[in-house]
């Protein structure tokens, strides 16, 4: 009797080579304003977008793909009420994540040295609802697939996202000088009760 393999079948740890080399080129990613005194602002933009859309969210999302595909030690039994509040948090985080990107555009995959604040919209609440979506949707896929692996790429997920939101605050501050501001009166990912 032959044992067929599935490619996704090998030591359980090798997924966080794709994960964090994803999640280290996205971080490079945050250098703009960097990359763009080196090689001008359309070369920096390029610089920039390479990093981020051909390197970085590719290799991540590999490695979270075969988090979710190796076998793996549950962490626990998942039930109807772990998949309901994993989807609701799945579905809550997605509205951020996508109508942050309608409000920035381009400017979330190609940002330049040219980019305006943008102020409006989901952004008036705070500074990053694209990640702040991400963040409400990794603890609902651990619910939904309760596994080591799927709990270890989330957890380096939203450990990640901290750090890439500051250095991406970094790099705005240069490129937007009135961003400073914003970083004062606008929280980063949970939004004020009262304004």
């Amino acid at each position: 009797m032959t044992t067929v393999h599935s490619p996704w079948q090998c030591a359980m740890e090798l997924f966080l080579i794709p994960l964090i080399l994803g999640f280290a080129l996205f971080g490079a990613s945050a250098f703009t304003t960097a990359y763009s005194r080196r090689f001008g602002a359309r070369g920096g933009t390029i610089v920039t977008a390479v990093l981020r859309n051909l390197l970085g969210i590719p290799l991540w999302v590999i490695g979270y793909i075969w988090a979710w595909r190796v076998l793996s030690p549950q962490i626990f039994v998942p039930g109807a009420i772990t998949a309901i509040v994993g989807w609701i948090l799945i579905v809550a985080g997605a509205a951020p994540l996508l109508v942050g990107h309608l409000y920035v555009g381009m400017r979330s995959h190609f940002p330049s040295v040219k980019d305006t604040l943008v102020r409006n919209g989901l952004y008036a609440y705070v500074r990053h609802p694209i990640y702040a979506g991400g963040l409400l949707m990794l603890p609902g896929l651990v619910l939904l697939r309760p596994t080591l692996t799927v709990l270890i790429a989330s957890v380096a997920a939203i450990i990640w996202v901290f750090i890439q939101a500051r250095l991406e605050e970094i790099d705005l501050i240069q490129r937007i000088p009135e961003y400073k501001d914003y970083m004062r009166e606008v929280p980063r990912f949970i939004p004020r009760l009262r304004r």
